[in-house]
């Protein structure tokens, strides 16, 4: 039946044209259908093993609930980018949850008693779109809220929270930027990649090169937008196979209809290396360096809808950093969207949106094979190409531990089953 308008609840998140300034992240919930419930977990305990393919009411395959928060608990109502910290003297370790209006932090050393610290408030206004880096003991936090910038924010602060839940502030703010889609961080070099601003701007929506070496007073050291608007990127001291380029500070962004290379050692004069393209482009949206930095895992966010693949993963041989090429596609088992992917060891941990994270063994990547290996599925009402359930996943706690973070449903903790 045909519904009206009003019926339509549009979760703030994109704008479909590209003239905008965000990427194509659309969320629709419609409520006569009923938008998903966020399930109870036991309160006598937060660790659900995974059993006969469930960990309470959530599929799964390989992998243990060890705790949740509901974005009611974090005072929410929609979430987004996740990253860890831990502290490296206690080995504390640390969420950092992008929510609609602000970030929250919580402890996760004992997952059966996590504890929500507090939140850091969004700069200026409520926005559906955040995203966390951390660079020694500081987060580093941008969000699409207009005249945001960059929120800076000591964690050492997280060690004595004496009255839980705090309303911190930022220790220092940078506006040399307004609005920003993602944030990257060099941690090798000490440099932060502001990425999809606004279009208009001096780099035309590509990336804002910002010195954070001393954290507390980030200074601004130039940029690049030859290629246009960057939607996200990752950014490498190159020690990969390419021998002209060992030593080089190496920017592989995702534009939208391709991604680009971009040597940007010199701040001053970034050099475009390649460019990237390939079939059935539906938006180029992220993508993560193999651990030898010999291939390129990419994920497309809109050619599930478009052209009605299953999840499509595209993996590029970088051998040759000047002339790419495409070594791979793999696809899922779900007709699910596929969101934002990090490698760790031989796993690629993807986040899929409806269909939870999804662990790829990339052991045999030189042979073409990419093999699913387990999942976690936060969004248990369905596996459809909608732009719902998980929007990123951290997997670089040294304990194992893994955290994601569901627009719907909030904060989750897993880890492999023993």
């Amino acid at each position: 039946m045909k519904r009206s308008l009003p019926f339509f609840i549009l979760l703030i998140f994109l704008a479909c044209s590209k003239n905008d300034d965000t990427g194509p992240d659309l969320v629709v919930i419609d409520p006569v259908d009923d938008p998903p419930v966020e399930d109870p977990v036991d309160p006598g305990t937060n660790f659900i093993p995974c059993e006969n393919g469930f960990a309470g009411a959530y599929p799964c395959q390989g992998y243990d609930l060890l705790g949740r928060l509901s974005l009611s608990s974090l005072g929410a109502t929609a979430g987004n980018d996740i990253w860890g910290w831990t502290d490296t003297a206690s080995s504390r370790e640390f969420a950092l949850i992008g929510l609609n209006n602000g970030t929250a932090f919580v402890e996760i050393t004992d997952t059966e008693n996590l504890v929500y610290l507090g939140k850091l408030l969004t700069a200026t206004t409520s926005s559906a779109w955040r995203d966390i880096k951390v660079y020694g003991d500081y987060a580093f936090i941008g969000s699409e809220a207009a005249g945001h910038g960059m929120q800076v924010f000591d964690l050492r602060k997280l060690l004595s929270v004496s009255n839980t839940p705090a309303t911190f502030s930022a220790d220092t703010r940078y506006t040399g930027f307004g609005n920003s889609h993602n944030l990257v961080i060099n941690e090798e070099t000490g440099y932060a990649y502001a990425v999809g601003t606004d279009r208009g701007d001096l780099y035309n929506g590509g990336a804002h090169f910002i010195d954070i070496q001393d954290p507390m007073n980030p200074t601004a050291a130039g940029g690049y937008g030859d290629n246009g608007y960057s939607h996200d990127a990752q950014v490498v001291l190159y020690q990969g196979p390419d021998p002209d380029y060992t030593g080089r500070e190496i920017f592989i962004g995702a534009n939208e209809n391709a991604v680009v290379v971009v040597d940007v050692t010199d701040k001053q004069n970034p050099a475009g290396i390649s460019t990237i393209q390939y079939s059935n482009i539906g938006y180029t949206h992220q993508g993560w360096f193999t651990e030898d930095q010999r291939y390129f895992i990419l994920g497309d966010e809109l050619d599930e809808i478009n052209f009605g693949f299953n999840s499509r993963t595209l993996v590029f041989d970088l051998l040759d950093l000047d002339a790419p090429v495409l070594l791979t596609t793999y696809t899922g088992t779900t007709s699910a969207i596929d969101h934002n992917g990090y490698v760790k060891g031989n796993t690629y941990y993807l986040a899929n949106y409806t269909a939870g994270v999804r662990m790829l063994d990339i052991t045999n990547l030189p042979g073409g094979t990419i093999t699913e290996t387990g999942y976690f599925d936060s969004f248990p009402s369905g596996n459809s190409a909608s732009f719902n359930g998980v929007w990123s996943v951290y997997p670089y706690f040294q304990s194992g531990k893994i955290i994601l973070n569901d627009i719907n449903s909030g904060f989750f903790v897993i880890a492999p089953s023993n």
